[in-house]
Parts: C-alpha cells; structure tokens; sequence
C-alpha cells in the first residue's frame, strides 16, 4: 500500500467522482496493459527468431505497418520530450510510467520489424486478440485527458489512440488476408475459359508513391485526363483487382452456396451463403466505420472549445492549435470517409457480380418445366431488381449499428452542452419519426402498385413493339396505345401519390433541424440558462450530426426488409432442382432393340411441365414407349397440338418425367420450331463456341442453302444478327439453326419443324445435302415434320395423338401409310400427273442447281443489314435539354420553384443570424430583449422556412408529374405515327429502354435529383454570402477556391458523363444476354454450351464491373479533394478569428457569434460541395435520359391523311386490286424488292403467290397496306389510288393474317374480336371452321386467358387463331401470309375448305411455300427477284413442264 501511495499521492486507487480514477487507469489499464504487450511481442520475437516470413501481403500493407509504427514512436517519443520540457514536482509517478511503457511498445514493434519473420509475429492471433481487446481500455484514458484543459496533451492522445486503433485493425486484416490467400490457392476455376491475372498496377513506382496513389486514387487520374480531352473507350477504363475479377467472385460464391445445398438441401440460406463469402471482409470495414463515425464528432467538440477560446480573449497558442487541429481532423475524416466508401463499394461490385452470375449460371442449368413456376418477367427482376436489393445489404446491416451509436453520441453530448433541454428537440424529431415511417409505408404501399402497373405497361409497351408490323396491317396500332394509356393513367395516379407524400417526407426532413434548435434553446432558455456562442454553434453542429441519422433509420429497416424478401424469392429460385439430366446419361438396360444399338429409348414414360414440388399437374404426353436405333431417321407426325415438341422436350429431359424412364445415348443437338438466334455475327451463331474449322463449316453452309445467301450479306458471315433474328427471313433462321446443330456434330438430332419455314426447292435441297447426306446419315435424327417429302424417306415414322402415340412403324406399313396417305392427299391427288418419277427428280435437280443462283441473289434485298448503330452523344448535354425539360413541366411552375427555394434559403440563414445575434447580445452586455421576443423572431423564422419548404417541395412534386406524363404521351404517339421503317432499323429492345428505364429516370430519379441539386446550390449561395459577411477575410480565399473548384469540377464531370454513358452501354449487353439466354436455354443445354455462354456473360459483366469500378474511384477522387479543399477553408476561416482576436488585422472579424456562425457554416462545406457537385453531375446524368427521348421526338412520321377522298363506308364494294408499274426499295442503297411490277386481281377471286425466299413475295403486302411507300407506279383499290386515302382508313378495310402468329395477353374473346363486334355464335361458328372448338371448349371457352406471346396454344394452334380472327373482320380483301407453314397437311385442306366456304365473295391473296395451299386458286402470280415472271391458271401451269409453278410442284411432291 506504501507503494501505491508513493505513486499516486493525491489521487484515489480506482474511483473518483467521474469514475474510473487517473491512477488506476495510468498504472492498471495502461502500463499494465502496455508491459503484457511488449513482453508478448518480444516473446513471440524471440521465437520465431530464426523462421522466414511465411505471410504474403499486399505491399500497400506492407508499407503502411512500417509507417503506423514509426508514427507511433514518433508521438510517444514527442510525448515523452513534452513530459520532460514541462517536468514539475506535480506530476506523479504513475504518469511516467504510462508514458514510458507505451513508448516501450513502439520501439519492441520496431526492433521485430528487423526480423525476417516480423509480419508472422505481428499477425499473430493472439497478439491480434490481445490488441483489439486493450483498445477498450483507451476509452476511459480519453475521458480522463479530454476532460483536463491542456490542448497540446488531449491532441497527442487521440493521435495516439488513433495510431493504436489503426495498427490494431491492419494487424488483423493481414491476418485474415493471409488465411484467405491460403486457401484460395487450392480452389481451381470453374471454368476453362479464365482469362489471365492482372499484374499490379503501379509494379514500377516506389513505396511511399504506392502509399500516396492508394490513399488519393491517383491510378483514376489517366482516365481523367482522357476524359477532359476525348470521348471515352471502354480501353480507357481501370484494370480491375484480381478479387473483382466477375469469374473469381462467381467461383467464390458458387463455393459457398454449393456447399450450403450439400448441408441444408431443403431450406439453404443465400444470406449465410454471402456472409461465408463476404462475412469477414465486410467486419473489417465496419471497423473502420466506428472510427470514421467517432471522429466525426471531433469536429464539434473542437468548435466549442474554439468558440469558448475565443469567449475567453486568451492570446496563448492553444487558439491555434485548436484551429489547425479542426482543418486536420476534417483531413483526417476524409481520408476515412473515402477509403471506407471505396472498400465498401468494392464489396457491393463483388457482391453484385456474384449474385448476378449466380442467377445467370441458373438459368442455363435448370429445365423448362422447372422454370415454369417463374414467370419470365419475374425472373428477370430477380436479375435486375433483387440483385440490387441484395446488394443494397452492404450499407443497411453497417447502417443498423452505425446509426443509433451516431445517435447515442450526440445525444450524450447535447446532454452536455444544454443539461436536458434537448429533450424537447429529440421529442420533436421522435414524434416525427412514426408520421415519416407512417408516409414511408404509404409510400411502399403506393410504390408497390406503381411498380405492378409499371410492370403491365411495360409488357404492353413490348408486345406492341414486338408486334408493329401486325397491328398497324391490321390499324389496330390506336386501340393498343389506348389499353397503353389506360395503363399509363393508373401508374400515374400511383406516381403522383407517391411524389405528393414525398414531397411531405422532404418538408419534415428539411425543417426538423429549425424545430430542434427552436425547441432545444427555447426550452434551455425558459429554464434560466443565458444562451453562449459555444452553446449554441456547438449544438447547432451536433443537430446536423443527428438529423441524417434520424431520418435515415426507418429506410434502412425498410432496405433490410426489401433485402430480406429479395433473398428468400431469390434463394427459392436458386434451389430449384436441375436435375440429373444435367449430366449425359447412358443405357443401364435396353442397349440393343431388334439387334441394333439404341440411340433413344422411352419405356412407359409420362411427363408434364409442372415443376417438381407441384403435386397437381396435368401429363402433356402418357404411356409413351419408343425405341429408335442408331443411324436412323424417325419422322413424327400429327395434328396441330398432338404432342410432338413435347415428345422431343421429354427426350431430352426439358419436360419433367413423372413416371416411366426415357434415355439418350451420345450427344445432341436441338433445333425448336422457333429457331432461336443470339445477338452476333452469323459465324458466332453457328460455332456457338466451337474452334472454327473453315472447310467443315462451308461445307454446312452448302447443306443448308446458306452459303450463297451469307455471300450477299454485308460483310458475310460476319454480318450481325438483329435481336431475336429480326433481319433475317424466317427460312434463313430455320436453315441457321439446323447450321449450328450440323456444325457441332451430335449423335442424336432432335429438329422440330424446321423445314415448314423454308420453300419446296429449298426442303428438297436440304433433305438431299444435309439430312441424307454423309453429314447426318450415320446420325440418329428425330423430325418433327408435316413434310411429305421427309416422311417419305424416314425409317420409322411416330404418329402422335392428344399426348398419346398412337402408332409406330416405317412408312411402307399399312396403318401408318393410310395414316400418310391421308395428311399426303393433297399433295399427290391434287396435282396432274407429270411425267415419270426419273423424269420428274432429273429436272428437278436442274431446276434447283439453276435457280439457287437466283433464288440467293434477292436474299440480300429483304434481309439486308439495316440494324442502324445506337448513337451516343458526346460531350455535355446541351442547354437545350433542360430547356425542353422545363417547357414539358411548365416555365411557370419552373421559375416559382426556383424563387421558393431562394426565399427558403434566405430565411434559413435569416434564422442562424438571428441566433448569433441573440448569443452576441446576452453574452457582451448590450440592452437586451426579452426572452419571448427573441423566441418569438426565431419562431417567425421557422414559419416561414417551414412554408417555403413545403411550397418546393409539392411544386417539384407537380412539375415533376406533369414533365413525366407529357413525355410519355408525346413520346408514344410519335412511335405509334412511326413507319415500319424505323422499327426495322431500331430493335424493339433499343426502343423499350425509352420507355421503360429512361422514363423511370424522368418519373422518379430525375425530380428527386433536381431538387436535392436546387437546394444544395441556394445552400451553398446562402454560406458564401453568409461567410463573406461575417468573415470579410474568406473574400480573399474565394476566388482560388474557385478556381479550384471549376478545374476540378471540369474534370469530374466531362469524364463521370462518359462514364455514365459507357455505364448504359456496358449494362445493355448483360440484360440482353439474360433475356437471349431464357428464350434459348433448353437450345444451349442440349448442344452443351453452357461453359460458353457462363464466359460470354462473364465478360459483359466484367466490362460492366469496370465501369461501375472506374466509376467508384472517380467519385471518390473528387471528394477527397473537395473535402480537403473544404478542410483548408475551415481551418482558414478558424485561423483568420484567432489572428482576429489577437488584434493583428486592421479589421474586426466579428462578435464571438458571428465567428462561431462562420465557423458552423465552414464545417458542412465538407459534404455541401461534394453533395452540390454529385448532384450537378447526377443531373446530367439523369439529363441524359431526356436526350434520349428527345431523339425519338424528331423521328420521321407516316403520312397519315389521304389526299381528300370522301370514301364510301361500303367501300370497297369489288375487291379489285390492280398494280401498275410498282418499284419499291427497302433502302436507297438497296437494289429493288419490286421492278415494274403490273398485274390485275379481279374481285371475289382468289390468287396465290409463290416465289423463293427473297422473291418480293411479302413486298406485295407490305406495299398494299402502305407499310412501305413505293418509288413509282401506284396500286388501285376498286378503281382508287390507295395513296389518297388515309392510311388507317385503308388498314381497317383489309384483313390479314400475319406470317408470325400474334396473340397478346388477355381474354380468348378479346383476343378473336377487339372491337367486340361479333356475337359469340358467330366467333364459335368460326373457331369450328378453323378445327379449334374442341381444344377451346376443353381449355375452358372464350374466357380463357391467353398467356404472354400466346404461349398458351402450340404454334400450329396460333396461326389457326389469327386466321379465325381474321375471318370475323368484314373485309372484302383477306391476305393470307404464310398462314399454314406450321399446321399438319390434313388441317390445312380443311382451312382450305373452310376459307372457300366463308369467303366466297371475299378477294383471296394468299402467299405460300406449301404448293397444296395455293394449287386450287384462281390465278397464280409467280415472283423471282422482285420480279413478276409468270402467272396463269394454277393447273394449266401444272401442265407445262417448263413452267416454274410446274417445277415448284414436282419439288412439293417429290
């Protein structure tokens, strides 16, 4: 006790009345802890003495533990030269030996870093423990010396306890980087397509320039540079990290989740999955969270004792450390601020390029039935909007704790500075919070039901562009934009909710600072406290501190909820079973059928395309048994609907099997009935990854009568492929899918249809070269077909019926040849005999190699390459834009919300003077007023900022509003007025992303982002003005300010612009591939490719990453320099009032008040100039949506009037078409699809047109209906040149049934009639004509709903809908386009029958491949090269065998 005594003379052991007492915390909790630490560093030295460095750390790392520990033995060693210099009988032992223990720890630290094995003995986990646990005895060390008065000591504490908090932090990261170094060496790639490591980027600078580039992100500073000078290229982008790199993430998460499948199969946790891939990373950064957050309140703390400095007149030095110390703790936070944001953005990239992968990878792995309980729609918002959730988990789990211990801290000391008057502030702002969160879920409400009728316009906007063609042929474009508009208003209504509640979410968010510090002096007050500068400035500060935090509470819960929900609908998809089908099968049993090696066998199978963990289902194919053996070809034939794409589906496993088994030996290839394509080149579409073998490839191009098509192509077979194939003809897509399937060499082809889209000369040429040939005739070859050709010369044939197979044989037996003979009567019986069979396949053969010249040459004309490239603008976004912007939402409203928030501004400053005046009044003496007449002013002042605040608030709500919908409406009914022409040239996805995600942009982003600038730009006003008032010495600083400003701004915003753009361009590809990716994935499984296209979207990804990185650091390079520039003026500002005081200027700097107002409003500089600026940029951004509207404001229009024609409503009365020299061009460049075209089709006659692919045969209609105007001629319509009349008017007279089937999402009725013109007897009569009563009673009737794209009927069911539709319209002229390629032989005889039935007196002009369709019109018009070059009677053409009508039949019937 004499000991303890001796060292602590004059203060208790262990208590005082502040708590923990000086000698107690000296002695016990810093040299006893100081001792532990040196003697476990220097025992852990000792032994690994002789062991080398295992640990192998970043050298950034490396270099700043050198640099942390030499600056801690710098401040202990300054601290202990301080200590000795003011060396006085007072101070007490214990003293000394904290001091000098702790100077003991650094100098041990330095000693082991001569070690070869220092990084090993520094990392280890139990120093690492040990020093993470004694930081918490520093927190009763800084209570103790910041409670004492001595500037000097206090500021070389917190230095220290900041060098021991850092070096604590870094130890323990490069522990744990190590370990996950470690293991990261023994995980190999998951796929064979990894690109190479990235070699560190600055390898060639010296260690304190790599320090220096790391904190200030001066790697960004080349693409600056680029950015101020060009237009950027994704060349010009930052490298990424190796960690960022989209393969090593995915490999990473797919780890994790992996093994989370194998432990919890039936309820895996995609949150435990992140945090094990994520988990640790994402805790150190916390750390530097907590003491980013802590030192935030330094500045405060150091602004009272500035103030109170300044209160007091003292002339000693302590003025001005206590003002540079302010500029350097603002220094000291940015430099935090940044390196926690960019840490924390780099681990939301990772975490979105893991998700996104992960959902992609899914869907190339899971089958079609499995996927059939998503919606398409909804897996695509998994990719675009749950992933961002998810990824949104980041800030709001940090957010969660950071929040209420910023809060927790400000209330502590505002507790401190006005006793518990501040109880009535927090009571305000706590009484708001349940009224926000209350708005807040109105909002979520609203914003739910927004995003639900956003969601059905979008689908509607797509269909009607999808679907263009169609619907202006048929003039139902108006009726479409009507059902859009209806759509529009509710989601509107929603919109506008939303935005008025805003707009009250933004007026008690600005006005609860003004409440508070109302509430909190009046009350301090009114219980006789005099109110002081340092008092007032110092809480002012500490409100600002606490009103973020405050607010953002409830929308982190709500972020943490969204995040929640986006993780268990996204975990549900994840777990969705792929099956084992993923790997190739083979044969356990039944490897030989009838002595021959089986390729498929099916025994008893039954299937379905429910999901597995439905148990209701309904089987789409029952009891089915086939055996097809090796080498031979099956052809499967049946009615429309009989189950024939399901019976390939279930081969090859896409359909889920419910009972029986079904294997297939081998590989193998699928081509569907719709051939898919993917956006590239024609090469690309047929390799699909494979090596490129140039003699094998040409000669499938021969096969498939593609190579002299592809030779007319520009630029070959490195013409691009639009989206979903757009600008190739039906048959060139069927001939380049069956390419891709021939080129990757399966066993087994599985090809559905594919020879329906193509003519007679072309199928015959393809069975001959490709499926009779050496390329395929060892193969095992599965057809779907109603081609009597290819039925003909199958060895088996599979006749399929209502999901059942109804027989099997080869086509010689008897059951199965009368079941041929019946689908084949058309065929044969209806044609005269012409000649011998010999004679018949001889000048056939001629006939093809003479033509395919011919017939190749026009390919170009109709299929050219006219996809138009995006433009992109370059520079700044001109004037013009804003301008437009403010006229769509009114000038008047534009100017009146600009006045309100000046005059807002205005009295939010007119209410900080008043305080400073109030402070300065009561604190020198002067007369003073009464209380109430300075509460009562202040109150005045809130009032009317309050007001003012609302005023904005609901006029940018309007405004906003008002912009969006008459955006939405121009923007439509320029598209609607648009010619086919434009659609062409504009993919439908180019055109959706205006409507979609640009204007969601001008809906809700760019509103809020207007008005977060407008208020950031009258805040700033307001300090400068404010500032150069009361600090007449800041005028000196603000034109290098501003000079600086400018540059830096200048640089900022001419690169974040092209960043932004490359951003949109980068983004486009991956929700492209996404999209492609779920229309073809049951293509890409069977033709194994799934490696392939998991690298391609790699790669988007990748370029995505980039972008968004490079976009990360270029932020946080300009707002490091903006806050040290505003650090500078803070300390500036602080330095002038101390010189001030000291009487060293020959003017006054001001009242104690006014200099603590200058000094309040220099702080928030900091974020009020990065905020003004982001927001400025974010603008323009933003402003870029509206630039991209604006390009499809100026688009060319149709011409809509006629020229004056009074028409008669029965018009026309005849249906008399006569052409008369046509000529049409598709493009100028373009040779002509038409030349000189003249023929006459009486009225009440029926005329086909036949002609190859590329012939002009479609160019017919699209000149009949004005889809394309002509270069000369003119067509008569009963005797009326159709160009006079109104375009619509001339659309609603004719009928057509499209090439492309065309149903859209709704009722069946509304489906066969829009206009509800026909009674329901008279659409069933008809739905009879057209062999569909049956199916559609059995579905459930007229009522039923058709699903999106009509993926409720098969193909063949569709056309026959459209053609049931088009038989309602009153139309005298019917144009049939291709209507029965995809219906069997036998259904399309009965629509023939039909048709002649109901459409007696009706005009007939019907284009076909399938000679049975037109063989028994009247007259037949024959087209080559856009040319007319033969028409007649179809049976006398028959009987001429020169003729090409004749040869076109021998090819149909061969």
């Amino acid at each position: 006790m004499e000991l303890v005594k001796y060292l602590c003379p004059d203060s208790p052991y262990v208590w005082n009345k502040n708590g923990i007492s000086e000698c107690f915390n000296n002695l016990v909790l810093g040299f006893g802890a100081n001792v532990a630490t040196t003697l476990m560093v220097a025992g852990l030295g000792i032994a690994n003495k002789q062991q080398k460095d295992r640990r192998r750390i970043h050298l950034s790392a490396r270099i700043l533990l050198y640099i942390l520990a030499a600056f801690g033995a710098c401040v202990t060693t300054f601290d202990m030269v301080v200590l000795v210099k003011t060396r006085t009988q007072s101070t007490p032992y214990h003293e000394w030996l904290f001091r000098c223990s702790r100077f003991s720890v650094w100098v041990i630290i330095l000693l082991v870093s001569r070690c070869g094995s220092w990084l090993d003995v520094l990392s280890n986990g139990m120093l690492c423990f040990w020093w993470m646990a004694k930081l918490a005895f520093l927190i009763p060390q800084l209570q103790i010396v910041l409670s004492s008065p001595g500037v000097v000591k206090w500021t070389m504490e917190i230095c220290g306890a900041v060098t021991d908090i850092f070096f604590g932090i870094l130890i323990n990261i490069i522990r744990v980087k190590a370990r996950t170094h470690e293991s990261s060496l023994i995980v190999e790639p998951l796929l064979p397509y990894q690109r190479a490591i990235e070699e560190d980027t600055f390898r060639d600078l010296g260690i304190l320039r790599k320090v220096w580039h790391f904190m200030t992100f001066k790697s960004v500073n080349p693409v600056m540079q680029h950015g101020a000078n060009r237009q950027l290229d994704f060349e010009d982008l930052l490298k990424l990290p190796v960690d960022m790199d989209p393969s090593f993430c995915h490999n990473t998460i797919l780890r994790f989740w992996e093994a989370q499948l194998k432990s919890n199969f039936s309820h895996p946790s995609l949150f435990k999955t992140i945090c094990s891939a994520y988990g640790w990373p994402y805790i150190c950064i916390g750390l530097v969270k907590v003491l980013n957050d802590c030192i935030g309140f330094a500045g405060p703390l150091l602004l009272n004792k500035l103030i109170r400095f300044l209160q007091q007149g003292s002339k000693n030095v302590d003025g001005y450390v206590l003002a540079i110390s302010l500029g350097l703790v603002s220094v000291l936070k940015s430099f935090l601020d940044t390196q926690y944001s960019f840490h924390l953005s780099q681990l939301r990239l990772k975490l979105r390029s893991s998700i996104m992968t992960l959902i992609y990878r899914k869907c190339l792995c899971v089958s079609l039935a499995e996927r059939s309980k998503f919606s398409e729609g909804e897996i695509q918002t998994f990719m675009s909007v749950d992933a961002d959730r998810i990824v949104n988990l980041c800030n709001s789990v940090h957010d969660m704790w950071s929040l209420p211990l910023q809060i927790g801290i400000a209330l502590y000391l505002l507790y401190k500075q006005v006793n518990f008057a501040f109880l009535s502030g927090l009571a305000i702002t706590i009484l708001l919070i349940p009224v926000n969160k209350w708005i807040a879920n109105l909002i979520a409400n609203a914003t739910k039901n927004m995003m639900e009728e956003k969601d059905e316009r979008i689908r509607k906007t797509a269909e009607l562009l999808t679907y263009i063609r169609t619907l202006k042929m048929c003039g139902w474009e108006l009726l479409f934009a009507g059902w859009l508009m209806k759509t529009r208003s509710s989601e509107v209504r929603y919109l506008s909710t939303r935005k008025y509640l805003d707009a009250w979410c933004v007026f008690f968010w600005a006005t609860t600072p003004t409440l508070f510090s109302l509430f909190t002096f009046g009350l301090y007050t009114l219980m006789g406290h005099k109110l002081d500068a340092a008092t007032v400035f110092t809480c002012l500060a500490l409100f600002n501190n606490l009103i973020s935090p405050l607010n953002s509470f409830p929308w982190v819960i709500n972020g943490l909820i969204d995040a929640a929900i986006s993780t268990r609908r996204l975990r549900r998809y994840l777990s969705c079973y792929e099956g084992e089908d993923r790997v190739e099968t083979t044969f356990d049993c039944d490897k030989h059928f009838n002595g021959k090696e089986t390729a498929v066998a099916a025994h008893d199978a039954s299937c379905t395309w429910s999901s597995n963990n439905e148990k209701e289902f309904d089987l789409v194919l029952e009891h089915v048994n086939l055996f097809v053996p090796k080498g031979s070809m099956v052809a499967v034939i049946g009615e429309v609907g009989s189950g024939k794409s399901s019976l390939l589906n279930m081969i090859l496993r896409e359909a889920r099997l419910v009972n029986g088994s079904v294997h297939l030996s081998g590989t193998k290839a699928y081509v569907p009935q719709v051939p898919w394509m993917m956006s590239g080149t024609i090469r690309e579409n047929i390799l699909l990854g494979k090596d490129y073998d140039g003699k094998r490839y040409l000669e499938i191009l021969r096969a498939c009568a593609l190579d002299l098509d592809v030779s007319l192509m520009l630029g070959g077979d490195s013409a691009c492929v639009g989206e979903k194939g757009v600008n190739l003809s039906g048959g060139q897509k069927a001939r380049l899918a069956l390419a891709r399937a021939l080129y990757h060499e399966p066993d087994v082809y599985l090809l559905d249809d594919v020879l329906s889209a193509v003519d007679a000369h072309v199928a015959f040429s393809i069975l001959q070269n490709a499926f009779l040939s050496h390329l395929m005739n060892q193969k095992t070859r599965i057809l779907c077909t109603h081609n009597i050709q290819a039925i003909h010369v199958a060895d088996i044939v599979v006749v399929m019926d209502k999901g059942h197979m109804k027989c099997v044989g080869n086509p010689a037996d008897s059951y199965v040849a009368s079941y041929v003979s019946l689908i084949s009567l058309n065929d044969y019986d209806t044609f005269p005999k012409i000649g011998n069979k010999g004679k018949k396949w001889n000048s056939l053969t001629e006939s093809i190699e003479n033509t395919q010249e011919v017939e190749c040459a026009n390919t170009s004309i109709e299929v050219q390459d006219i996809i138009e490239v995006e433009t992109r603008k370059e520079g700044r976004v001109e004037l013009k834009v804003y301008q437009t912007y403010a006229a769509f939402s009114g000038w008047f409203i534009a100017i009146i919300t600009c006045l309100s928030a000046i005059l807002m501004q205005a009295s939010r400053n007119g209410n900080d003077l008043w305080l400073s005046f109030w402070v300065d009044t009561t604190g020198s003496g002067q007369r003073e007023y009464s209380t109430t007449f300075y509460l009562v002013i202040l109150s005045v002042f809130c009032l009317i900022n309050s007001s003012l605040t609302l005023v904005r608030a609901f006029l940018f709500a309007f405004g906003g509003l008002r912009a969006a919908i008459r955006v939405h409406d121009q923007l439509l009914r320029k598209l609607v007025d648009a010619p086919i022409s434009f659609f062409d040239q504009n993919p439908s996805g180019r055109i959706l992303n205006r409507l979609s995600s640009d204007l969601y942009t001008i809906d809700d982003s760019l509103p809020f982002i207007l008005n977060i600038l407008l208020a950031n730009f009258v805040g700033l006003l307001g300090i400068a003005i404010v500032l150069s008032f009361v600090q007449v010495m800041f005028l000196l600083l603000l034109l290098p300010f501003w000079f600086v400003y400018r540059k830096l701004q200048f640089y900022y915003r001419s690169t974040s612009r092209e960043l932004r753009r490359l951003d949109s361009v980068s983004r486009s590809p991956i929700y492209t591939s996404f999209t492609e990716t779920l229309d073809g994935s049951s293509t890409i499984r069977a033709l194994k490719s799934v490696d392939f296209f998991l690298f391609r979207f790699l790669q988007h990804v990748q370029l995505y990453q980039q972008t968004s990185y490079t976009e990360v650091v270029a932020s946080l390079w300009l707002s490091l320099r903006l806050q040290l520039v505003a650090a500078i003026i803070v300390s500036f500002v602080a330095v002038m009032a101390i010189i001030g005081t000291h009487g060293y200027l020959p003017v006054s700097l001001g009242t104690p008040g006014l200099v603590g107002l200058a000094l309040s409003y220099a702080s928030p500089i900091v974020s009020l100039l990065g905020s003004f600026l982001t927001s400025f940029t974010e603008t323009e951004k933003e402003m870029v949506s509206i630039e991209r509207v604006l390009q499809y404001m100026d688009i060319p229009q149709e011409e809509l009037s006629g020229r004056g024609h009074s028409l008669d409503p029965t018009w026309p009365s005849q249906g008399e078409i006569e052409f008369r020299n046509v000529i049409l061009r598709y493009m100028p460049s373009l040779p002509p699809a038409l030349s000189d075209v003249s023929f006459i089709i009486s009225g009440g006659t029926s005329v086909g047109i036949v002609g190859r692919t590329g012939a002009g045969k479609s160019s017919i209609l699209n000149v009949l209906f004005r889809l394309n105007p002509i270069c000369g001629g003119c067509i008569l319509l009963d005797g009326i040149d159709i160009v006079g009349i109104p375009v619509r008017d001339l659309r609603s007279k004719l009928a057509i049934v499209p090439q492309s089937s065309f149903l859209f999402e709704g009722s069946l009725r509304v489906n066969l009639d829009p206009f509800q013109t026909s009674s329901d007897e008279k659409i069933w009569e008809i739905l009879e004509k057209c062999c569909l009563k049956d199916e559609i009673e059995a579905a459930g009737g007229l009522d039923i709903q058709v699903k999106e794209s009509g993926t409720t009927f098969s193909v063949g069911q569709q056309q026959l809908l459209c053609l049931a539709r088009s038989l309602l319209k009153p139309s005298k002229v019917l144009c049939l386009d291709e209507c029965t390629a995809n219906v069997d032989t036998q259904t399309a005889s009965k629509l023939q029958k039909a048709i002649a039935s109901e459409c007696k007196s009706r005009t007939i002009v019907t284009i076909a491949h399938r000679i049975s369709t037109v063989v028994t019109m009247d007259h037949i018009l024959v087209f080559d090269q856009g040319l007319l070059v033969e028409q007649g009677n179809p049976q006398v053409l028959l009987l001429d065998e020169s003729s090409r009508f004749s040869s076109f039949a021998r090819a149909s019937a061969m």
